[in-house]
């Protein structure tokens, strides 16, 4: 094997190697990131429709001119942005200097806060890439000429600034607190953010919303899967048929065994499949 030839031969190896030591848990943990992503599929899908379903001009334009829009409003029975966002929610004043941001950042373990004026209105987002920048175009000297791209030269103006109002990326994305889990996560993706601030209809800050919460939110552990399962049963067999299923659930995926009549078997598996977090139906049942 020639030079060449072994210095591809590394490279592969390189590529192929993991990035790190397999553990019993990382099946199960990208098994719920699967279900995760395919939560918040399911919401895009479901926002998508209903905006394809609006009509209007002005509807259309104003749904352009807005950054990431809001949530609609929930169905019953779906959980709510309220019941897993944080309260109260650190903030950033207008005019605090970026030294402070910097020390509020470290003692809050956040990656980014929300600016708030004094009426506690949200008004925009600080985050440690902001302070990055402005220490990097500090540092560097560099200047933007007369002819510079707009954004090198916005970019330049932002990191010359010395407090959140100057540094902050505004408008914010924010999230109601009766918002759905499901589309949250979904507006968390679409913007890439690890924490999305919530806030009531005229913009005031009454919490904050992490990407984990929403995940935890939206993908039930096996006991609450295996209940649904359960009460699902009972709602699409007779009484008499009933005892002799018998359901196991792991990691999303639903065992069936026992004895049904056929027709019985097909219903149930299909309402099970459409169970939410269900991954896998695996029936085992034989007909009675």
């Amino acid at each position: 094997m020639n030079a060449h030839e072994n210095h591809r031969a590394e490279a592969d190896a390189r590529r192929n190697m993991p990035s790190r030591p397999w553990s019993p848990e990382e099946t199960t943990r990208q098994e719920r990131l699967l279900r995760y992503l395919g939560a918040v599929a399911t919401a895009a899908a479901k926002h998508t429709g209903t905006a394809a379903g609006q009509s209007g001009t002005e509807e259309q334009a104003a749904s352009a001119a807005t950054p990431a829009p809001r949530p609609a409003l929930p169905e019953s029975g779906e959980p709510l942005v309220r019941h897993v966002m944080d309260v109260p929610a650190a903030s950033l004043r207008e005019d605090l200097p970026y030294r402070d941001i910097a020390r509020l950042l470290a003692r809050e373990h956040a990656g980014a806060l929300p600016v708030v004026d004094a009426e506690d209105h949200v008004v925009g987002v600080v985050s440690e890439s902001d302070l990055l920048a402005k220490v990097a175009f500090d540092a560097s000297g560099h200047r933007p000429g007369r002819i510079g791209r707009l954004r090198e030269r916005r970019m330049h103006g932002k990191a010359r600034g010395e407090t959140a109002a100057d540094l902050m990326t505004s408008p914010a994305i924010t999230v109601l607190p009766g918002a759905t889990v499901a589309e949250a996560a979904w507006l968390a993706a679409l913007s890439r953010l690890k924490r999305m601030p919530v806030t009531d209809r005229k913009g005031r800050l009454v919490g904050v919303v992490r990407r984990d919460a929403l995940l935890q939110a939206l993908i039930r552990d096996d006991a609450g899967i295996q209940a649904e399962v359960q009460a699902t049963i009972e709602g699409c067999c007779p009484p008499a048929d009933r005892e002799s299923v018998d359901v196991t659930v792991h990691d999303g995926i639903v065992e069936l065994t026992g004895r049904l009549p056929s027709a019985t078997m097909a219903r149930l598996v299909a309402q099970i499949e459409e169970i939410a977090d269900v991954v896998e139906v695996k029936n085992l049942l034989t007909t009675a």
